[in-house]
């Protein structure tokens, strides 16, 4: 901790995070890990058990951070060629979601839309875009400009921000999106409004029966397929 006192925080948990990744580098798993994101990355080769645990034992002890530390920790590991460096900013700016302010929501926006997939912007989108507009209502507006983009993984997060709300999901603002980007030619967009409706009705099947019913003939076949898998 006393060399906490003379360099960031954001160094401290970079060199942690480095020293330990490399210790850990599996060159065959690296290269099936790469081909199965469709060698999108490289990767170092660590299976998701093994590289949280690691990541506990980083951060272990370690103070609180802050806005900025955030922001420059997540800006490291995107700089990193290796996937599991973007994965470990994921995770933890899920966990201290918290921290920021309705300011880090342009943050946010980099970081979905550089080297952008479907695995990091996932948890982008519901963890921590997520967790700006329900702790910042004021950023729902700027869900309502997203889902406009020209950018389809911009487009995916905001279909995807109430993944998490349950109860608290604007049913309208979901399904306004969904019938916006109902045509939407990309399967990645096309995909989230079915993954979004399916877990919305989880909480009132009832709503998305009767939107899929009313709204079928402007989805596409994934969506309602996607949408209507458990209902």
């Amino acid at each position: 901790m006393i060399r906490l006192m003379t360099r960031s925080l954001a160094d401290e948990v970079m060199e942690r995070l480095g020293r330990s990744y490399e210790g850990a580098r599996d060159p065959d798993r690296a290269v099936r890990a790469a081909a199965y994101m469709r060698d999108q990355f490289p990767f170092l080769g660590i299976a998701s058990p093994a590289r949280r645990a690691l990541d506990r034992a980083v951060v272990a002890g370690l103070p609180t951070p802050t806005e900025e530390d955030l922001a420059a920790v997540a800006a490291a590991c995107w700089e990193r060629r290796e996937r599991e460096y973007q994965y470990f900013a994921c995770d933890w700016l899920r966990r201290h979601v918290a921290v920021p302010g309705p300011g880090f929501l342009p943050t946010a926006r980099f970081l979905v839309t550089t080297k952008s997939w479907w695995d990091t912007v996932d948890a982008l989108a519901s963890h921590l875009v997520g967790g700006l507009v329900a702790s910042h209502p004021e950023l729902a507006a700027q869900m309502d400009l997203w889902v406009e983009d020209d950018d389809m993984w911009v487009v995916r997060t905001a279909i995807l921000h109430q993944l998490t709300y349950g109860r608290r999901t604007n049913a309208d603002k979901l399904f306004g999106y969904c019938t916006r980007q109902a045509g939407h030619p990309d399967f990645f967009v096309r995909k989230a409004i079915g993954w979004a409706l399916r877990q919305y009705a989880r909480t009132d099947a009832e709503a998305v029966r009767t939107y899929l019913s009313r709204h079928q003939h402007l989805l596409s076949p994934l969506s309602v397929r996607e949408a209507a898998k458990h209902l």
